[in-house]
């Protein structure tokens, strides 16, 4: 090789040793600067054990919050477990509901129906009622009419009776006249045969006379007749006779009919009120059947309304506990310094809700995590020594004095904070098992990541060196 060639190599490595030794002086300043600045930090913190008093307080409020979370998640727990025999309750309730308002539309409707039914019985019996008035004033005529046709027949009765009276008196009369003119015939032949020729005038006298009575007698007869009908010829009045006697059968069967009729129509009315009185029992039994399934059905709405009202209180009550613990949430999540913009990018701007209520959480445990990882791993670079505390117990140890991380561990709230934020967060979306697995899935991902960069900068330590 040339000499010149091995000449401008040496000067190159010189030049570089001179460039390494000047960046080693400049390390050694920055490691100089930097331990000061180290030894101002522990002083300013209180010295050497300042960071053991500061993880020993951060431990213990590990703990309190580690306490208040098993119990948000018991009272979580129980929470849902009541809402879900509420809700149960709520449904029976609903479907008891439906079943009454189907038995109440029955009801209603074979009410309707009865009542109808009832109107009609109404109106039948008014019809009967009618009708029963009507025969009985039919009837009232008819005897009336009955009545009057009867003396009226009874009267004429007894004219005829009297006229018939007088006849057969006068045809007793007639009777006699022709036996006594019998008697005069024979004694007058006996005188005959004695003195025919003396008797002769005393006979034709006798006989006319007897001829003049005799006409008297129904001259006279006649005249009464006449005078008690006012019928003047014979025929006619033997004719008057014969319809009267006609009329009077007629009649009779005619009263007859009508008593028949009556009978009828009274046993029509005895049966028409017979089923009035049992279409009113009916009614009667049946109302009280209505009205005591009905007050037993109002006895079972008042009651079914009442418990209704007993779950929509303790409906309200949850929905208010519900409220509270998202309140709580939404206290926890701006306090631990949660990130607000990928939680807007993901759920919006609305808030803690029923709804995203879950992801809330998820998104305050992985905080939490972070945190405590944090703080861990500071305070074993502090320390120089030590595993790196898990996470609930578990979680990846990484080696002593792998990394220098200069952050201040994040303001944690006082010891004695009250119990009332811890009663506000009573809902826990997974269970403790859940939540360290999704947190350890997370941590490891990030301790991957977090264990690369370590590596870079332990390196440059050891160049540094």
């Amino acid at each position: 090789m040339p000499f010149h060639l091995l000449r401008d190599t040496v000067e190159k490595y010189q030049r570089k040793i001179d460039l390494e030794k000047r960046r080693l002086e400049d390390f050694e300043k920055q490691t100089k600067v930097l331990t000061a600045k180290m030894l101002d930090m522990q002083s300013s913190r209180g010295g050497v054990n300042a960071c053991k008093e500061v993880d020993r307080s951060v431990q213990k409020q590990i703990r309190v919050l580690e306490n208040r979370l098993d119990k948000a998640l018991i009272k979580f727990n129980e929470a849902l477990a009541y809402n879900k025999k509420l809700r149960e309750e709520i449904d029976n309730l609903r479907r008891e509901r439906v079943i009454f308002d189907q038995i109440n539309a029955k009801l209603a409707k074979e009410l309707h129906e009865k009542k109808k039914e009832m109107a009609q019985i109404i109106e039948i019996s008014n019809i009967a009622y009618e009708a029963r008035d009507q025969a009985q004033n039919e009837m009232s005529l008819l005897k009336a009419h009955a009545d009057k046709e009867q003396a009226q027949f009874e009267q004429e009765w007894r004219e005829l009776g009297r006229v018939l009276e007088q006849d057969r008196r006068l045809k007793e009369r007639m009777a006699g006249q022709e036996r006594s003119r019998s008697a005069e015939d024979d004694s007058a032949a006996l005188r005959k045969t004695l003195v025919r020729g003396s008797w002769n005038t005393a006979k034709d006298k006798a006989a006319q006379k007897a001829n003049l009575d005799r006409a008297q007698s129904f001259e006279e007869a006649f005249n009464e007749i006449k005078n008690a009908t006012g019928i003047d010829n014979i025929d006619e009045l033997v004719q008057t006779f014969i319809d009267a006697e006609d009329q009077n059968f007629s009649l009779f069967n005619y009263v007859n009919e009508l008593n028949n009729e009556i009978e009828k129509l009274e046993e029509q009315i005895a049966d028409i009120k017979t089923e009035i009185e049992k279409y009113k029992g009916q009614g009667g039994q049946n109302d009280r059947q209505r009205k005591k399934l009905l007050k037993d059905l109002e006895d079972r709405l008042a009651s079914t309304e009442a418990r209704a009202e007993q779950y929509e209180a303790k409906a309200l009550k949850a929905a208010k506990t519900v409220s509270q613990l998202e309140q709580g949430i939404q206290s926890i999540f701006n306090k631990i310094g949660c990130d607000k913009a990928a939680l807007s990018d993901m759920l919006g701007t609305t808030g803690v809700t029923e709804s995203n209520m879950m992801q809330y959480l998820g998104i305050i445990e992985q905080r939490t995590n972070e945190l405590l990882q944090i703080y861990q791993k500071t305070s074993k670079d502090k320390e120089g020594s030590g595993d790196v505390v898990a996470v609930f117990g578990q979680g990846p140890a990484a080696p002593a004095g792998s990394t220098v991380i200069n952050i201040d561990p994040p303001v944690i709230g006082d010891e004695d904070e009250t119990e009332e934020e811890s009663d506000e967060d009573e809902e826990r979306p997974l269970s403790r098992d859940e939540l360290k697995a999704k947190t350890l899935r997370g941590l490891t991902k990030r301790e991957g990541q977090q264990l690369s960069k370590q590596q870079k900068r332990k390196m440059r330590r050891e160049k540094a060196k």
